[in-house]
């Protein structure tokens, strides 16, 4: 290892390496936001080649910089780069300008690589900001390369140096293009819905939806398609996410879409009438039609899928729904299968168009149907697959008995019963951005409590189910009651949902 001349390629070749990986993340991360690639695989896959890429394009630059820094030592008096020199901008006389826009560079993929290791912890806003800096890498790169390469006269270094610049200049163009249909985020409002259908309390950051058009798609089930009032299309979700819709009587519920995600011409979502409705699947059986306009917030997604080679997907009656636009996202090569079940094939929705289309991979089940009872462990068997459940509480209970922790994903529909972790306390709520500092009384949640202090956290289900009062904590340990995310995985996140869960310590930090 004490060969200069192997430490001098290795510096070369990391570098240029490092360059080539750069231009493909950037290049990926356009395809990815564009949607061109989703027929090639499952988003999970994609999104994860995506942070790959990033990585080691970090590894090799850091290669590089070992790599600069051994042959200095072995050629001393020739070439000097000092651990400052490759880690301090200006602080090299070695072609000081082109050296310091390198180590910048490196410097802005650390900052963008590490916000997409905690881009569920960071604002949306300030994510995709700092992920634009990755054009800036690009730049600072080119002139890097281009004024301190010792292989800019050779005609391979030229036609490499051409050909990473021309595939980055027309992805940057074709994302430049591309950006007035492919920049839509959730928060963006639609102005143009109007009238007495988009109800008092329209939240700020919903688009306004027209009904196209409403079908039976089972006993009690109905097919709803939604579009842009305005044409426009909209934002991107991925196979799992769910919207919330903003009903005239006041009423807020959180649907998952079960449509195509490559679609963004509309949302499709099924809704079951329950006999127990509050009034809000009542309303939209009963009153909903088409050419209604709605508020929609959304998507939201807390039901994400996970890269994996072999999926188990069981979905209970109308859990089917979010499972629908999973198996729609995933390619044909992908292994997985669908457990089904229900009460009569009358009125599960889609039963009948899945078991057509992949008769050898979905298997359904109604329990009115049936000599005798499902035995659901010997369904599941032993099977390694990462299992994705969304059903009533009892069956997913049943799963969680026969599927380990780490391999099950569930959507849950309604609250887990937490009275057993005993009664609500009061608690010292500080809001730090805000400077706000208030008592929580034990019979105020914690979410109307932020509410009354004009704190913007936007309510929904008030019951712990769908995710959207998410906020983070700064200090204090919350006591999570709610049924979005497993409790670890909240704490890791560093977020919970104040509209049910309360705090185990006096005094509650979040970031508000």
């Amino acid at each position: 290892m004490t060969d200069v001349h192997l430490w001098w390629y290795i510096s070369r070749a990391s570098a240029l390496i490092a360059w080539a990986l750069m231009t493909l993340s950037v290049v990926w991360g356009i395809l990815l936001s564009t949607r061109i690639l989703r027929k090639v695989d499952n988003p999970g896959w994609l999104a994860d080649l995506h942070k790959y890429l990033g990585g080691m394009t970090l590894v090799m630059v850091g290669l590089h910089m070992v790599g600069l820094h051994m042959v200095s030592l072995m050629l001393d008096g020739w070439l000097r780069f000092g651990v400052s020199d490759v880690l301090v901008p200006f602080s090299t006389s070695f072609k000081t300008l082109p050296v310091a826009l390198g180590i910048l560079a490196f410097y802005v993929l650390i900052a963008v690589q590490g916000s997409s290791l905690m881009m569920n912890r960071l604002p949306r806003k300030f994510w995709k900001a700092l992920h634009y800096a990755s054009y800036a890498t690009l730049i600072l790169v080119s002139f890097h390369a281009g004024f301190t390469g010792t292989d800019v006269g050779s005609w391979w270094y030229q036609a490499l140096s051409i050909s990473l610049i021309v595939i980055a200049l027309i992805s940057v163009l074709l994302r430049i293009v591309l950006a007035p249909t492919i920049d839509k985020r959730v928060g963006r409002a639609d102005a143009a819905a109007t009238g007495p259908s988009a109800g008092p309390q329209r939240p700020a950051n919903a688009i306004g939806m027209v009904v196209t058009s409403i079908l039976l798609e089972a006993e009690g089930i109905l097919g709803i398609r939604l579009a842009s009032a305005t044409g426009e299309q909209l934002p991107v979700w991925q196979p799992g996410a769910h919207i919330t819709l903003h009903l005239p009587t006041g009423l807020q519920r959180q649907y998952s879409l079960c449509g195509e995600n490559a679609d963004r011409e509309h949302f499709d979502i099924a809704v079951l009438r329950t006999t127990d409705s509050q009034g809000g699947s009542r309303w939209i059986h009963e009153v909903l039609a088409v050419g209604m306009t709605l508020p929609v917030t959304g998507p939201r997604n807390h039901f994400e899928l996970e890269p994996a080679t072999d999926y188990l997907f069981i979905a209970g009656g109308i859990g089917i729904t979010p499972i629908m636009g999973m198996i729609e996202s995933l390619p044909p090569r992908r292994q997985w299968r669908l457990l089904y079940l229900g009460r009569s094939l009358e009125s599960m929705a889609f039963a009948a168009e899945l078991s057509a289309r992949y008769p050898d991979r979905v298997t359904v089940i109604a329990s009115g149907e049936a000599r005798e009872s499902a035995d659901l462990r010997a369904l599941i068997g032993n099977s390694a697959a990462r299992v994705y459940c969304c059903g009533p509480e009892g069956l997913m209970q049943a799963v969680v008995a026969i599927v380990p922790a780490g391999l099950l994903r569930l959507e849950r529909f309604v609250a887990v019963d937490r009275s057993g972790q005993g009664a609500a306390v009061p608690v010292t709520v500080t809001a730090v951005r805000s400077g706000k500092r208030f008592v929580v009384p034990a019979e105020q949640s914690i979410l109307e409590a932020l509410e009354s202090n004009a704190l913007p956290v936007l309510g929904s289900c008030r019951k712990g189910v769908c995710g959207n009062c998410e906020v983070r904590v700064v200090s204090g340990t919350p006591d999570h009651r709610d049924s979005v995310l497993a409790d670890a995985e909240k704490d890791v996140l560093g977020v919970m949902y104040p509209c049910v869960s309360r705090a185990s310590t006096p005094d509650l930090v979040l970031d508000l």
